[in-house]
């Protein structure tokens, strides 16, 4: 490789060098173990509260047991994409169970959740058509604005007027218009707008693309997602939603009418040409969902500890942006101070993580807090204890 740039010298790398200087690099901490809502960092036990494991099903027995007997009748991998070896029966059966269960014609499944957005997305917006965005979706719908032909336009997060500002410059200039929004926004815990989201859709004659990563599992009757938390499933076009949060395993998939997934099936690139998702993952998923349709008390726990949280965080004074989710952010402001308090809170048996820009707006740091059905009110009452006195020792503003 040519020596005429170093990367060392690099911004990103230099940053990371100097907070762990400061011994407050608070990112890639080995985990040794999990147990519960717990893990073992540097062989000492931590609360987790830093997880997208919404409903603590990464050690439900019987996940773990349908994990096991899909390792031993189908082996470890695919070692192909669906396309050529690598299509199971399972994977079909995946398919038309996540259909039914989101409430679409037909579902396809990805090997990740990025790669779903990377291949639905080019795939659903050519030359004559425009993506109109929340400026807060994930960073996998905005690399897969990058891969697609279309235009992309911006309106401020969950602003319906600044999203029917882009509708009206956007009507009759393209073929086809698709809002594209987060259901749940990862950072923030806030919730899309969706029924004026559909308004206009239906004023503006718009599809609708809805990445529920984060609120599968979650909202909605059985964790149905965003789409039946606002009982508005047939008016959302196209769903996509992740298994690595609320379902405990990875792979991703992205649902809607028949034709159209018949159509992503063969124009997707990362479809195509992506090893298929292994049937470990699909298993995992498969029996997840059963799970959760069953056993109603996993979201009544969850819920109790969210709303314990939410309650125990405002009586002690933080700003936790009205969050209606398990994630609860805290709002720091300062960079360094949010990693100041990450570092205090994991030498307090804390494993949380802060989130700094570009993630969010430049003196908006906070700490990411996200809860499970499995964390025990001890170990709720313990994180607000620790919380409080880092609210005391670090001067944590309620909010400028």
């Amino acid at each position: 490789m040519s020596n005429t740039y170093s990367y060392s010298d690099n911004k990103i790398i230099q940053k990371a060098n100097l907070l762990r200087q400061m011994k407050l690099y608070p990112f890639l901490r080995p985990i040794e173990a999990t147990e519960g809502a717990t893990v073992t960092v540097g062989g000492k036990r931590q609360v987790m509260i830093g997880s997208n494991n919404y409903l603590g099903l990464t050690h439900h027995p019987e996940v773990i047991e349908a994990t096991i007997k899909a390792v031993m009748q189908y082996g470890t991998g695919c070692t192909g994409s669906r396309f050529l070896n690598g299509n199971l029966s399972i994977h079909e059966e995946l398919e038309e169970k996540l259909a039914r269960y989101i409430g679409h014609e037909a579902a396809i499944l990805f090997s990740t959740g990025m790669q779903s957005n990377l291949g639905a997305l080019p795939a659903l917006s050519g030359p004559k058509d425009c993506l109109i965005f929340d400026n807060e979706n994930h960073a996998s719908l905005v690399d897969a604005t990058r891969l697609a032909m279309g235009a992309t336009f911006k309106y401020k997060h969950n602003d319906m007027e600044g999203l029917e500002e882009q509708l009206q410059q956007a009507s009759g200039r393209f073929k086809n218009i698709t809002i594209v929004a987060d259901g749940v926004f990862s950072m923030t815990g806030t919730i899309v707008n969706l029924p004026e989201v559909t308004k206009l859709a239906r004023k503006y004659s718009a599809a609708i693309y809805i990445d529920d990563a984060h609120g599968l599992g979650v909202l909605g009757h059985q964790g149905r997602g965003t789409l039946n938390h606002f009982e508005l499933t047939d008016q959302v076009d196209f769903n996509m939603g992740t298994f690595s949060k609320s379902f405990a395993s990875i792979g991703g998939f992205v649902s809607g009418p028949k034709e159209v997934m018949d159509y992503i099936r063969h124009a997707a690139r990362s479809f195509m040409f992506s090893a298929s998702m292994p049937p470990s993952a699909v298993a995992t998923v498969l029996k997840c969902l059963d799970v959760v349709q069953r056993d109603e008390e996993i979201h009544t726990k969850l819920w109790s500890n969210v709303k314990f949280m939410q309650q125990g965080y405002k009586d002690l004074g933080f700003y936790t942006y009205n969050s209606q989710t398990p994630i609860i952010p805290i709002f720091i402001g300062d960079d360094i101070k949010a990693m100041q308090v990450t570092a205090f809170l994991q030498e307090n048996g804390i494993f949380c993580t802060p989130v700094i820009p570009p993630a969010v707006p430049k003196g908006e740091a906070l700490i990411r807090t996200s809860y499970m059905p499995i964390h025990t009110k001890d170990d709720l009452t313990y994180v607000l204890e620790i919380f409080a006195k880092a609210k005391k020792t670090f001067q944590i503003p309620t909010r400028q």
